[in-house]
């Protein structure tokens, strides 16, 4: 897996669909907070991507990775209903890196893995545009929440809380 593979994959899927989109050079850096700083831009501006790993029943796992605001915190309770789970967790960051294609702390916003389900908090997609890593920690993105939704096709629920 590498970092740069996943980067120019959404760079390419961006200038194909035409996206309104900024790159941003900046120090390493990886935690929502401090990235934040770096790119100069409110914590809730910010997309929070992490995978989450549903069970249904004894049989059946899913994957979702849940995007939400840099201020807010994954619901898991409200994922696993969505799922009609039977138990949530945190994927492992090895089996995270390995759906994302890149690192923890540079996980996209886009599920690229068929094994994925996008889901999006409807907060993030209030702001004009939002930020995350791009897939590595030394780049991030400042993208159209409206080119996103497009581009993307997220499922949209309420997936975070205080």
């Amino acid at each position: 897996m590498t970092d740069n593979a996943t980067y120019e994959k959404l760079l390419t899927l961006l200038d194909e669909r035409g996206a309104a989109y900024r790159v941003i050079e900046h120090a390493p850096e990886g935690g929502t907070e401090a990235v934040s700083a770096l790119r100069g831009h409110s914590l809730a501006e910010a997309a929070k991507c992490i995978i989450a790993m549903v069970k249904i029943g004894k049989k059946e796992k899913r994957f979702a990775l849940v995007v939400v605001p840099g201020d807010r915190r994954i619901d898991l309770g409200a994922v696993k209903a969505l799922y009609g789970g039977t138990y949530v967790s945190f994927a492992s960051p090895e089996i995270a890196e390995d759906l994302a294609g890149s690192p923890s702390g540079t996980i996209l916003p886009f599920a690229f893995d068929e094994r994925l389900e996008l889901l999006v908090d409807p907060d993030l997609l209030t702001h004009r545009e939002f930020y995350f890593n791009a897939a590595r920690l030394d780049r991030s993105i400042a993208l159209s929440a409206e080119d996103y939704r497009a581009i993307a096709e997220p499922r949209v629920e309420r997936v975070s809380t205080d």
